[in-house]
């Protein structure tokens, strides 16, 4: 048996409507509207667009009790015009518009963090033994009855995590860790199975995919550990757009897919809502191909995804050979081109190794799991004591240069976050050399491996966002994309910064209609100023900090 080998963890079936998740079902997916939900023609005009698309769950905002009734006319109209979708209502902060929600909708949506504990402050506050369970204790007092309505109307729950806004009370115990994401879910799965209420979902959701892979293995850990089979949701929060926010995506969904984690996926890119739904398709159809695949050669390989980096300074990029007529980009000019002089091993089925030697040696395979593969063989290959650095080539035959991003971000992510190689070669025809070495850098950089340009972190949108999040975001990466590993958040709204950018240095958050406010870190340091000069502004506060460099 090899624990690479693709097999979907075992869960229980979650009841959505009339397309239930988890159990025997096929992976779902689904997308959020950035309609505001007080707009019913707009938000069921978008719903039908995600459903065309593919979509499988619709979300939308319910930040009041207003919106959350008004879910139950949208559904009303959907269908009235015969699509049948089910709903789910996203609730922050707001108990009261969870329980009006249940009544309307098929699934809600709740924030551990803030369901219960008030909005997280950034500080750091100390709680007795005593005080903390008396704050579990108003977890029950909230929760209970909401699981009850729930329970009487067929509603299922989802239980969702973000990196960025656990609780003080968490984090006074765990610090913002993927531990303290885990304690944060455990403390409501607890209550859900005193109570014996099975319709839940739960989500571990960063931006960092290191994070966000982390929290899940651990939840997934602590849920075997206390006997729960939840189903999971997977999506990389505030993961961008464009090719950046598909690289981020894929990296982070693809390496837990391939683990056998993940009922349903949601790709969250600042795009238009239906553009999400075939990112996330492609990249579920490519992993779960690997079912039907000959099985890898047995191997007894304990912790498999637990391996300390073999190379703690960066992980090079390769190619094949040097091109004269290629345009790089200074930061991202490929390490090392290959002129023949190197041993190349096609590892097959992972138990074909390569000979001791000190040189460095490329690993292929031509297994169709080439990542299982190649992750048995370099698990042997460390059993052993071989010590030769390794790097990994993978090749790509699609001429799609999407399908090509998403199927190698999510392969070289998969080996890059469970701690594999010392470089990586990326065989693809159909690009040119500069696109090649552009999408292995990108690749290194959504892995957390190293950084070559500006990192984005930017919300999807939703009914909740202040300002034209596509639009500004263009303007923000246009002024400030020459910044290398920078990282900036752009959101929408309070909601989302400054807790869901925990990863940003600089932050652009929607904070009333038509202005912004401006952040350094976790701290406010510009307040509600007109959105017309906050762009301007944050240059300035970039220039003043000495980070700011000219293009």
């Amino acid at each position: 048996m090899n624990p690479f080998d693709y097999r979907r963890r075992p869960t229980t079936e979650v009841v959505i409507g009339g397309v239930p998740m988890g159990g025997h079902n096929p992976i779902r997916i689904q997308s959020m509207t950035n309609t505001s939900t007080m707009d019913t023609d707009g938000s069921v005009s978008q719903t039908e667009a995600i459903v065309s698309a593919g979509g499988e769950y619709v979300r939308l905002t319910a930040q009041g009790v207003r919106e959350a009734v008004n879910l139950g006319e949208i559904r009303r109209r959907l269908r009235d015009n015969g699509v049948n979708v089910p709903l789910v209502a996203d609730i922050h902060f707001n108990p009261k518009a969870a329980f009006a929600a249940a009544g309307t909708v098929e699934k809600v949506r709740i924030n551990p963090g803030n369901f219960v504990d008030p909005g997280r402050t950034f500080k750091k506050l100390t709680y007795t033994d005593e005080e903390y369970k008396a704050e579990l204790k108003r977890i029950d007092d909230t929760l209970i009855p909401f699981i009850g309505l729930c329970r009487e109307n067929s509603v299922a729950i989802r239980i969702g995590v973000n990196h960025g806004s656990l609780s003080d009370r968490i984090m006074s115990r765990y610090g913002d860790t993927p531990a303290g994401m885990v304690e944060s879910a455990m403390e409501f799965l607890r209550v859900c199975v005193r109570q014996d209420f099975k319709n839940v979902v739960i989500s571990m959701k960063a931006s960092n995919t290191v994070v966000m892979v982390e929290s899940v293995r651990r939840l997934v850990k602590a849920m075997d550990n206390e006997n729960m089979h939840f189903p999971l949701h997977l999506g990389v929060t505030e993961a961008g757009e464009g090719e950046d926010g598909r690289i981020k995506s894929a990296v982070g969904i693809g390496t837990l897919l391939a683990q056998g984690f993940g009922d349903t996926v949601r790709v969250s890119l600042s795009e238009a809502p239906e553009a999400e739904i075939p990112v996330a398709r492609e990249l579920v159809d490519h992993i779960t191909k690997r079912a039907s695949m000959k099985q890898l050669a047995d191997a007894v390989i304990d912790e498999p995804y637990q391996i300390a980096p073999r190379q703690k300074s960066r992980t090079i990029v390769v190619m094949d050979k040097r091109h004269e007529d290629a345009e790089f980009d200074n930061e991202r000019t490929p390490d090392l081109f290959i002129d023949g002089n190197y041993e190349t091993t096609d590892v097959g089925d992972g138990s074909n190794l390569p000979a001791e030697a000190d040189t460095p040696v490329i690993l292929t395979s031509s297994h169709p799991n080439a990542t299982g593969a190649l992750m048995t063989a370099m698990k042997l290959i460390e059993a052993a004591g071989m010590k030769r650095q390794i790097i990994v080539k993978l090749r790509y035959d699609e001429t799609s240069k999407e399908k090509i991003t998403l199927h190698s971000s999510a392969d070289f992510g998969t080996l890059l976050l469970n701690g594999f190689c010392d470089g990586i070669m990326l065989d693809a025809p159909a690009l040119t050399p500069s696109e090649t070495a552009n999408l292995s850098f990108a690749i290194l950089q959504a892995a957390r491996r190293r950084f070559t340009k500006t990192e984005f972190i930017s919300c999807p949108g939703c009914g909740r966002t202040l300002f034209d999040l596509q639009t500004t975001l263009a303007e923000i990466k246009k002024a400030t994309s020459h910044l290398k590993g920078l990282k900036i958040g752009v959101m929408g709204c309070i909601v989302n910064g400054p807790g869901e950018m925990a990863d940003a240095d600089y932050g652009y958050v929607g904070a009333a209609a038509g202005h912004v406010s401006l952040y350094r870190g976790k701290e406010c340091i510009e307040k509600n100023i007109e959105a017309s000069k906050a762009l301007p502004r944050l240059i300035e506060i970039l220039k003043t900090d000495g980070v700011w460099t000219d293009c």
